[in-house]
């Protein structure tokens, strides 16, 4: 398994966390995703042959946030 941390703007409150952590655990490999709001980040640990960061970072942008 792979770990990563994406920052992402725009989450400032409960819905916007699980908004975010509904979407990434919907793709297939990912185990783990894991916000902190106050950082702005998102830790995620994935199986990097069943998903990528691209996709991952499409998945939290059509949730309506910027990564950065």
């Amino acid at each position: 398994m792979e770990k990563t941390t994406m920052d992402v703007q725009g989450m400032s409150c409960g819905h916007c966390k699980m908004s975010v952590e509904g979407a990434l655990t919907k793709l297939d490999g990912v185990s783990v995703a894991e916000v902190n709001l106050e950082a702005g980040k998102v830790d995620v640990t994935f199986d990097k042959s069943k998903v990528n960061v691209d996709a991952m970072k499409e998945a939290i942008e059509e949730q309506g946030y910027d990564v950065a």
